[in-house]
């Protein structure tokens, strides 16, 4: 413990977030009982259906490889002070701008030139969608929170639109495009592990995570590491300093959102290049809200948001199978367990401090009495 009773550093992200997790889990458990079962049975269920195989292990990844995508964009704003709460719509114009590249290159060009263009599509249009409330926040004033969350519902029109009046596959009776060329499909990590003569069961679990993971990298490295990252956190601590100092706000805040943008536009690569193969509507799920939740727990680190985004993915995969196993357990009690871990990580952020400053004094109290000990009884 410092001195005033502050936590060190890996205490603050490491201890705190594992403390708020337990503490929703034990909420969790009393809700459980509540309706007369088990807690440990629906969290053997839960862990079963999400680790038990290989196959769901691959599910359990591809879910926490989009949960990586939004969690970053979320904590890169947050860095910066801004909230960015469109993460949805941006990672629907990601899919669309991946989609429209495909569609148009996926007879044209070699599979190894054209999903560099598609992953770079996804980035860029996700970027482009985030600029105009960049700008508007920027330049006029706009609040950024009221922007982006109006920014989603336009972004999910106009995938509609698209998909009914443009680019639907000719005699389709569903709002889809046509299937793409195996060209504009993302590897397989099953296919990568039989080739190296593994054998793994077939799952969604492509090479996106290997994006999700070098993205978590790279914004560390931006964070702490470059002049850009240092003003970033600058103006997210003190813009009054930052603009003292010189610091653009301004460009920053559109630069900083636009990355934040093609970072949530990535989701599109996994479901659109990885999974589905061609352009579809809720392609996000609501990914880009559960960003938010990630990027809370993981207390806005790339480290924590990974380890964050494995949980919620470990969350999604068990809570799609649990019904099956225990029928008392709906989909929605997952739900319900998600939406306390997002209450104790968020809105209670920081509840357990005081029990993780109380467990650290007792550890420095017993590691100090054992020291101690031998000089005693020499005495």
């Amino acid at each position: 413990m410092r001195a005033g009773g502050t936590l060190p550093r890996w205490a603050e992200l490491g201890l705190v977030p594992l403390l708020d997790v337990l503490c929703a889990f034990l909420a969790a458990a009393l809700v459980v009982l509540a309706i007369g079962v088990s807690p440990l049975a629906v969290l053997r269920a839960i862990l079963a259906g999400a680790l038990g195989d290989a196959g769901a292990l691959g599910y359990t990844l591809y879910y926490a490889t989009n949960f990586v995508f939004t969690g970053l964009a979320v904590a890169l704003a947050f860095h910066a002070g801004l909230f960015n709460i469109g993460g949805e719509g941006q990672a629907i114009l990601g899919g669309l701008g991946t989609g429209l590249v495909a569609l148009a290159l996926d007879r044209v060009l070699p599979g190894w030139l054209l999903l560099p263009v598609a992953i770079a599509a996804a980035a860029l249009f996700g970027a482009g969608w985030a600029a105009i409330p960049a700008w508007l926040q920027a330049r006029r004033g706009s609040h950024i929170v009221i922007t982006t969350i109006m920014f989603n519902f336009i972004a999910a029109a106009l995938l509609v639109y698209l998909l009914v009046n443009v680019l639907i596959a000719p005699g389709s009776m569903s709002p889809e495009t046509r299937a793409f060329q195996p060209a504009a499909s993302l590897p397989l990590a099953h296919d990568g592990l039989r080739a190296l003569g593994f054998a793994a069961a077939p799952s969604p679990l492509n090479a996106s995570g290997l994006v999700a993971l070098a993205a978590a990298a790279a914004v560390w490295f931006t964070l702490w590491h470059t002049r850009f990252g240092y003003r970033l956190r600058v103006m997210g601590l003190n813009p009054g300093a930052a603009l003292y100092a010189g610091i653009p706000i301004g460009r920053m805040t559109v630069g900083v959102l636009c990355l934040s943008g093609a970072l949530a536009g990535m989701v599109g690569i996994n479901e659109i290049l990885g999974v589905q193969h061609r352009l579809i509507l809720n392609f996000s799920a609501g990914y880009g809200f559960g960003g938010i939740a990630v990027a809370l727990m993981g207390r806005n680190h790339p480290a924590g948001i990974v380890l964050a985004s494995l949980l919620f993915g470990i969350l999604n995969q068990g809570g799609a199978e649990i019904s099956f196993d225990i029928p008392a357990v709906s989909r929605e009690m997952v739900t319900v367990i998600q939406g306390l871990v997002i209450l104790f990580s968020g809105a209670l952020a920081g509840f357990s401090r005081p029990l993780a400053r109380g467990l650290l004094a007792f550890a420095g109290a017993a590691l100090s009495r054992r020291a101690g000990a031998p000089a005693s009884r020499e005495g």
